[in-house]
């Protein structure tokens, strides 16, 4: 279990800086999320057979395919997550994301018949209610309609995700982790090449980020994510999960100077107290 944590976290910290990464790429947000599904599938199928590891996809079906339906939706809440990078800045998109988790949580004790403690539900709406604030401020402040509306679906997104790769209980680990990104990047390719085609001009320097995007914080955070979700409650997965957001929001002040008004403060304080308090509530009933 503290290896899932671990890997779980680690995951979290990584995807945090995907916007940072992908903003010293000259490309538009589609095409960055195609070459990243790309590269990220390349390393974890090499993986995946350089290791030894034997494909048992074909003996669980029904499990396969809650992975490819998981695999689109994954598809989706990057396709819009990444344009609202764009649009409305990598703080706030990916604040906006995480009511994701909220959404994951509501339906948890429906699909999964997971009880959710009053101090979990306490901690989640603390979480929320931060991520509400920062976005409200957004809306005053006259951001991309556009932008925000990408947010807020590619959190839906994010909650088909995990709530379907939950279904598979027999893959799981790295072959869970390359299924996952194999149909995900499928998805991608078809929408980009159906939208923008696959011609691709790649400047000189826009590579190392690009491979750095694909490679360390796609193919080997997803491994650390998938491999370490199926074996954590879905609400820890969920509370935990804010701490994505939080690295995007220090990382973005940090490198691309993005504002940090109270407002923003105050909200990321709430989603990091309901992350760490939901959590040690976790860990306090597991030791009872």
């Amino acid at each position: 279990m503290k290896q899932a944590y671990l890997k779980y976290i680690l995951a979290l910290i990584l995807f945090g800086s995907n916007g940072i990464v992908a903003s010293h790429i000259g490309l538009s947000s589609y095409e960055i999320v195609l070459l990243r599904s790309l590269l990220g599938s390349i390393l974890l199928v090499a993986l995946f057979f350089l290791t030894g590891h034997e494909l048992t996809a074909r003996q669980y079906k029904r499990d396969l395919l809650f992975i490819a339906l998981s695999g689109i939706a994954m598809a989706a809440n990057w396709l819009l997550l990444f344009e609202a990078y764009v649009q409305i800045g990598v703080s706030l998109g990916m604040l906006i994301n995480y009511c994701g988790p909220a959404i994951v949580v509501a339906l948890s004790s429906l699909l999964f018949k997971e009880r959710l403690a009053w101090n979990q539900a306490i901690a989640l709406l603390a979480a929320l209610f931060g991520a509400i604030l920062i976005s409200g401020q957004a809306m005053i402040d006259g951001l991309s309609i556009w932008g925000l509306l990408c947010a807020v679906l590619s959190a839906f997104a994010y909650a088909a995700m995990v709530i379907l790769n939950k279904k598979s209980i027999n893959i799981m680990g790295m072959e869970n982790a390359m299924l996952q990104l194999l149909f995900a990047f499928v998805t991608i390719a078809v929408f980009v090449g159906y939208k923008l085609g696959f011609a691709i001009e790649i400047e000189t320097g826009d590579w190392i980020p690009i491979l750095w995007l694909g490679f360390i914080n796609t193919g080997i955070s997803c491994y650390f994510y998938f491999s370490s979700i199926g074996r954590l409650p879905v609400q820890t997965v969920a509370i935990c999960g804010y701490l994505e957001p939080l690295s995007a929001v220090l990382l973005s002040v940090v490198f691309l100077h993005e504002s940090m008004l109270p407002v923003k403060i105050l909200g990321t304080v709430l989603i990091v107290g309901g992350a760490l308090f939901g959590e040690c509530a976790f860990n306090r009933k597991c030791s009872v």
